[in-house]
């Protein structure tokens, strides 16, 4: 095309000059400038899209984050964003365009996927950062996500995620077989893929396994069963360890020698349920003739563990750990709403509820993260001269922990602690075993101390000054604020900074948001 341009250059310029030279020199010019736009075309579509090399792994259940990004770095706000699955680019996992996320989507990653940052120093899209974060994973999320971003250019990136599922704690059985030697097996579900089988001793001694199977479930899977002979004279302990890829494993131990066949034979077993029975005997004459004075001994027990009353000066100790605490959108269920300043939630008139149960799928987290260290918010859960909330789940979660539609999900050992009000099923914990309080007058404004380094959760009654309970556990890994408003109360609950002023009747009429609603 640029020989033809000189041609036609040339012949016109034969014309007009009669020098060769001149017409020659212009040609050269042109084609000087033509190469230059090519130059600056090619340097305008050198932008790419980078993922990071191997694979990334998630665990069920949790939140992972596939990095993705342009280079060299670059505003994406306006380009359009669309992560897919293999044979799926019409139906995809995220779909962003004019500067919001579009509602066409696959329908299993609805309300789970969303644009994220890849570390902590990017600036999202306006460094070109167009990772997607996954939440609540599942076995079916495993394999391989397009990144695909477009705009003048456009490029794509595969990324493959491995997920993985950490079985239960192994449980051991032991058979006693004869005088020397007991038979141990170890059972656990919940794995994804197989894990492997190891069995030793006290002494760290390797043991052979006799037989190991594994079965896959409904839910995809793996449960593991296995068993091992041991000599009684060469082990007190013997410890079931199965481990996942290597890394992650899980350890279930028994005493084998509390099998050990007695040597004094049936007389000794005969003198310890004469000398049992006796003890009985005495205890029950004793418990007759004082029961008067036991009676009055247990109601003292009944005031000594009933809630005791703490200090104005004591809350005042408890707000100098004072935090501001937001709620994020983002781990919010769909039906709740939540208002602009992200302090008030309750739940949404859609909401369909599943049956007459606390609706605990009804949950958002807090927007702060604690790995450390003492801090203290408060929850006001009363309105204006309206009843305190009737229904209500305060406390913490393991970040990234999924939502559970029952309490069988939101369990201390998965990784949530809180206190919970169901109306008139009255006021308890998830702990194990579940704790239960009763609590006069219900409260108005309840004050939470997270004290991350002593394991420690305690919850107050700041209204009456009162302390109402406090979870003593081991935490691990980032902590958030955990919140549910239930269903059916008027009043919403409020997240509020203890030395905050009192909010305004201006303030508590600010319109509540719902939280599928897109917002840039």
């Amino acid at each position: 095309m640029c020989i033809n341009i000189c041609i036609m250059i040339k012949v016109n310029m034969s014309e007009d000059f009669s020098s060769r030279g001149q017409s020659s020199c212009v040609c050269k010019m042109l084609l000087l400038a033509v190469f230059s736009l090519i130059l600056v075309e090619a340097s305008d579509s050198k932008h790419v899209v980078e993922v990071l090399p191997g694979q990334i792994v998630g665990r069920v259940g949790l939140t992972v984050t596939l990095p993705c990004w342009i280079s060299p770095q670059t505003d994406a706000g306006t380009l359009e964003i669309r992560w897919y699955r293999p044979e799926r680019y019409d139906t995809p996992v995220l779909f962003y365009r004019k500067g919001k996320i579009q509602e066409v989507q696959e329908e299993e990653y609805r309300n789970r996927s969303s644009l994220s940052r890849r570390s902590a120093l990017s600036h999202g899209l306006k460094d070109g950062d167009v990772s997607l974060r996954l939440d609540n994973l599942t076995l079916q999320d495993g394999g391989v996500f397009y990144c695909y971003v477009s705009g003048d250019w456009y490029d794509s990136q595969a990324v493959t995620l491995n997920i993985s599922a950490l079985g239960r704690t192994p449980v051991l059985s032991p058979q006693p077989l004869n005088d020397t030697h007991v038979n141990v097996s170890c059972r656990s579900s919940g794995w994804f893929p197989e894990p492997s089988v190891m069995w030793m001793s006290d002494r760290r001694r390797l043991l052979s396994a006799g037989r190991v199977s594994h079965s896959r479930g409904a839910d995809g899977t793996f449960s593991v069963h296995s068993w091992t002979l041991v000599s009684l004279s060469e082990a007190s302990q013997v410890f079931c360890l199965l481990t996942l890829n290597s890394v992650e494993e899980r350890e279930g131990a028994v005493d084998v020698q509390a099998f050990r066949p007695s040597p004094s034979g049936p007389w000794k077993a005969l003198f310890i349920t004469f000398v049992i029975l006796a003890l009985l005997g005495v205890f029950g004459l004793v418990l007759f003739k004082h029961r008067d004075r036991l009676t009055g001994n247990r109601e003292m027990k009944a005031e000594i563990t009933t809630p005791p009353t703490v200090h104005d000066e004591i809350i005042e100790l408890l707000r100098n750990n004072a935090v501001v605490i937001t709620l994020d959108r983002e781990s919010a269920h769909p039906d709740l709403r939540i208002t602009q300043d992200l302090k008030r939630v309750r739940d949404s008139g859609d909401y369909q509820r599943r049956g007459d149960g606390f609706p605990y799928e009804l949950c958002v987290c807090g927007a702060e993260t604690f790995t450390s260290g003492r801090h203290y918010w408060e929850v006001e859960l009363v309105y204006n001269n309206l009843d305190p909330k009737s229904f209500w789940l305060i406390g913490v979660a393991v970040k990234g922990n999924y939502q559970s539609a029952d309490k069988t999900g939101l369990t201390a050992s998965a990784g949530f602690w809180f206190l919970c009000s169901d109306g008139p099923k009255g006021f308890y914990t998830n702990t194990e075993p579940t704790i239960i309080l009763s609590l006069s007058p219900r409260p108005q404004r309840v004050g939470v101390l997270l004290d991350y380094d002593s394991g420690q959760l305690s919850f107050y009654d700041v209204t009456e000054s009162k302390h109402l309970l406090t979870i003593s556990t081991r935490f691990s890994g980032p902590v958030v604020p955990l919140f549910n408003p239930g269903v059916g109360d008027i009043c919403p609950l409020r997240i509020t900074y203890p030395l905050e002023p009192k909010e305004s009747p201006e303030e508590s009429t600010q319109p509540l948001l719902q939280n599928s609603q897109n917002l840039v």
